[in-house]
């Protein structure tokens, strides 16, 4: 662990603990009011310390993660568990998956885009499912 330092700004340490994949992801997060600290929307220069917790919005879960361990690089995903406590209720990861459900109607692939006809019946069979 990376114990030298004393604060890491919050965009710079959610990419490290890959709760985003980019850091101007997570920078446009921030700005975008989807992380919040102690309730309160943070910008991303905003400096995390350990024990701060951390309510982000990522890949349509709001997770909620307690911070351990201070980083400034990103770390490969089996060390993740180091850095951070997952503390996002069950439920919310159940909801997300049920929210990704395939669509009642697929297209098959290989046959070309679909003509106006079809996309219309597509469309009226997935608002009757």
């Amino acid at each position: 662990m990376q114990s030298e330092v004393s604060a890491v700004r919050i965009d710079k340490w959610l990419w490290a603990v890959r709760v985003y994949r980019s850091r101007s992801q997570a920078t446009a997060a921030c700005q975008g009011g989807h992380v919040k600290m102690h309730g309160n929307a943070v910008k991303p220069s905003r400096e995390v310390r350990a024990g701060d917790v951390i309510t982000a919005q990522a890949g349509g879960v709001t997770r909620t993660l307690k911070v351990q361990g201070l980083l400034e690089r990103r770390v490969g995903a089996g060390l993740v568990s180091h850095y951070l406590e997952d503390l996002t209720p069950a439920e919310e990861y159940e909801r997300a998956r049920r929210e990704r459900i395939a669509p009642l109607v697929q297209y098959p692939k290989g046959w070309g885009r679909p003509t106006k006809k079809q996309r219309r019946l597509m469309e009226r069979m997935q608002e009757e499912g």
